[in-house]
């Protein structure tokens, strides 16, 4: 049977949590199911991370997910780490997410494309919404690297996470991507 906890750490954009799971069909040794962004507050981001992940509180991690803690604690200090090797835990998403997922994981860091690029390398050029909705709904941000995907023309587009498309450019910005300023009529 699958088991699921969740941890809180502190980074240097506030507290952030993490779950994961165990023992489940899809793997036998822990693999992420979530990574929660910092909220407002500490007891907001536990609350946003118990709620959607059903897990219970972990007092402390195991070891991958302790070494996942501190890649994502040394990237957001602006130490940029490679998250393609960490094993994650999509069995809550539907086939189409996990293709839209699959493929943003093989974004490099430093590098963008758009809704409709990722909705094209799928062979399914006009769902370019429909990997925006499917980003949106990413339980494993960071991880998954959704700010990563723009909207046409360089535009931030959404970003589920607290603060929004500003968050987005800020973890751009860490790995060295530069959002073009908006266009303003004169």
């Amino acid at each position: 049977m699958k088991q699921v906890a969740y941890y809180l750490f502190d980074t240097s954009l506030g507290s952030c949590g993490i779950a994961w799971s165990e023992g489940g069909n899809a793997c036998t040794s822990p693999a992420v199911t979530l990574l929660q962004l910092p909220e407002a507050t500490t007891e907001m981001t536990e609350s946003r991370i118990a709620q959607n992940s059903g897990a219970r509180k972990s007092s402390a991690p195991p070891p991958q997910i302790a070494d996942v803690i501190k890649k994502v604690c040394k990237h957001l200090q602006g130490e940029v780490q490679d998250f393609r090797d960490i094993a994650v835990d999509l069995d809550d998403a539907g086939p189409f997410a996990r293709q839209v997922y699959e493929a943003a994981r093989k974004i490099s860091t430093g590098q963008t494309r758009t809704y409709g690029e990722l909705a094209r390398t799928l062979g399914r050029p006009c769902a370019a919404r429909a990997v925006g909705q499917a980003l949106g709904r990413n339980p494993i941000g960071l991880i998954i690297p959704c700010h990563r995907v723009l909207a046409a023309g360089g535009k931030p587009g959404g970003f589920s996470a607290h603060g929004g498309p500003a968050t987005k450019a800020r973890m751009l910005a860490i790995e060295g991507v530069t959002l073009r300023p908006p266009l303003t009529m004169k």
